[in-house]
């Protein structure tokens, strides 16, 4: 399938590929950064008192907050859920260069500001949480809730299971997203799984998909790794706001031990919500663990 040339230096997913996706019927609504164009979803009420931003990671995209969303909207929450650069509606560079620790951290900063949010409670797993645990650091006046699942503060020390899973990444160019996707929660439907491919008809929609291993920061030096140091003293020194926590304990990356960790930084964080049959995509189990948060921040 032939995607649509964006001024010839990214892709855009023709959007019939998106048409039926199971469980995801919002509509899309798109916003500029620089020359590429955004996709986020804007659910529940623009006047609610809480607005919950879910922050995907790699490869997966706004597909992944389909069971937490009707949790959040039906207590009264609106829900933004943006596509990362690459991923997703969002429009796909073709250059792998084109991708940076900054230049996505830069789209979530300027999309909190353009959007003009407050109280929000930040929902993230994956990249979702290596940014978006960076951007209160930026902008602490306007978050006042944590949701996290299986990420981390990428401050330059990676595992030997990350660097398992990056060369895996690295041996395929083409990464086989909804096969890895129903590799991590076996009862993922045969549609589901397509939903995860539905952005990406060939490799050349992918170049996102093969920077980001290669992004993790590793060395002090590594680019990235000296704003995430800042926003661990950020979280260990000066988070006033309410934390949950949910743990994917199948997870071989980022499972019980880092995510331990990651609790032992953030400021008052409570034991966390472990889920055993879980893996990496915890939001994949995501309706319990909205409403166990949700009750948790007396918002149920």
């Amino acid at each position: 399938m032939i995607g649509i040339p964006v001024d010839g230096a990214a892709l855009r997913t023709p959007d019939s590929r998106f048409e039926g996706l199971p469980g995801y019927a919002w509509a899309p609504r798109y916003r500029a950064h620089g020359p590429w164009r955004v996709h986020y979803l804007d659910e529940g009420p623009r006047e609610a008192a809480v607005t919950a931003l879910c922050l995907h990671g790699n490869p997966s995209w706004s597909y992944l907050w389909r069971h937490m969303i009707p949790v959040f909207t039906a207590a009264g929450l609106r829900v933004l859920a943006p596509d990362l650069i690459g991923f997703g509606r969002s429009d796909k560079p073709r250059d792998e260069a084109a991708h940076g620790f900054d230049v996505h951290r830069g789209m979530l900063i300027d999309f909190v500001e353009q959007m003009k949010l407050t109280n929000v409670m930040l929902v993230c797993q994956d990249w979702g949480g290596i940014l978006g645990l960076t951007l209160p650091l930026a902008l602490p006046e306007r978050f006042t809730r944590l949701l996290v699942m299986n990420t981390t503060l990428a401050t330059g020390t990676v595992t030997e299971g990350f660097r398992q899973w990056r060369a895996y990444a690295n041996a395929n160019p083409d990464l086989p997203v909804g096969r890895l996707m129903a590799r991590g929660k076996r009862d993922l439907s045969a549609a589901e799984a397509a939903a995860y491919d539905a952005p990406f008809p060939d490799a050349t929609y992918k170049a996102a998909l093969r920077a980001f291993p290669n992004l993790v920061p590793e060395g002090a030096h590594a680019h990235g790794a000296a704003i995430a140091r800042e926003a661990a003293a950020y979280w260990r020194e000066r988070w006033a706001g309410e934390s949950f926590m949910a743990i994917g304990l199948q997870d071989p990356v980022l499972g019980g031990e880092a995510m331990q960790s990651l609790q032992a930084t953030i400021r008052g964080c409570p034991p966390p919500l472990a889920l055993p049959e879980a893996g990496h995509f915890v939001p994949e189990w995501g309706a319990p663990v909205a409403r166990a948060a949700l009750a948790h921040f007396k918002l149920a």
